[in-house]
């Protein structure tokens, strides 16, 4: 599957081809200041970026398959950005990013091929769902850790089960909605394991390289994506997360926190309710 508009057309088509131009053009300026804003929010809260990238994709009337792969390609982007970034800082835990991934990885590539089936609605109202669960989950991390001793806690089967249940999961997410599984991997960082958030939102930009690029790989054997607005997103992407990456280091924790789940929330009420006003 392609982009809507086609350079032959554009070419064969005279004042009708130039309004084409133009509206690639202007579609293109939007998808890089979006990427650019989802690798800046991205990076800074180790969540990818989809969650800001894929709403605004549903609105250009691509496919769901097309949505997914176009965002992830995007995600990746974004994650190979910020964990350049990261790695100087040294706030990767590269042990524990690869082996979240390494159970991801599976994950992602079956993702990437129920992506085919789900339908437009099916894709806009579960993703939204999935959104305001995961940001109340964040939101209300201190709360729920608030009775709990970190340093006596100890990680149990059940905490090790947990996790690698998460992180497969994470990795079908990942190429079902193209959101790279950061909503399920710093979810896991915090709760499970007790990292802080700065920790956590670096390590999760590792595992989210891994495994969006093995789900990028299996959309594009599938071809899904959509190559030019993915490059306009990557491209806006990339630059953002340097930015996020450098901006994280004095950005408070428990803001990033708030500002993480208040975001999901709002874009995942937001999904569902357009779903059940066009019922």
């Amino acid at each position: 599957m392609g982009t809507i508009f086609s350079y032959p057309s554009i070419i064969a088509h005279g004042e009708r081809g130039t309004a084409l131009l133009f509206d690639l053009i202007v579609t293109g300026i939007f998808l890089i200041v979006i990427g650019l804003a989802a690798g800046t929010i991205g990076a800074m809260l180790g969540v990818g970026g989809g969650i800001i990238m894929v709403p605004a994709l549903t609105f250009l009337g691509i496919t769901p398959s097309q949505i997914a792969s176009t965002s992830l390609f995007a995600v990746t982007s974004t994650s190979i950005s910020s964990t350049i970034e990261y790695s100087k800082q040294k706030r990767i835990d590269y042990r524990l990013g690869l082996l979240m991934a390494a159970i991801a990885v599976p994950g992602a590539v079956i993702g990437a091929w129920l992506s085919s089936d789900i339908t437009q609605d099916s894709f806009r109202f579960s993703f939204g769902i999935l959104l305001m669960l995961a940001g109340i989950y964040v939101l209300y991390k201190n709360s729920i850790l608030k009775d709990r001793d970190k340093k006596s806690m100890g990680l149990k089967s059940r905490h090790y089960a947990a996790i690698a249940t998460g992180s497969f999961g994470a990795g079908i997410i990942s190429s079902l909605f193209g959101v790279g599984g950061g909503i399920i991997f710093v979810p896991l960082m915090l709760l499970i394991l007790g990292l802080g958030m700065h920790r956590a939102a670096a390590t999760s930009q590792l595992t989210l390289m891994v495994t969006s690029i093995a789900g990028v790989a299996t959309h594009v054997i599938l071809g899904h994506p959509d190559y030019i607005y993915a490059i306009a997103l990557s491209v806006g992407a990339f630059a953002g997360a340097q930015i996020g990456a450098r901006l994280s280091k004095s950005a408070k924790e428990a803001l990033l926190q708030k500002v993480l789940g208040a975001i999901l929330i709002a874009v995942g009420g937001k999904l569902a309710l357009d779903w059940f006003l066009a019922r």
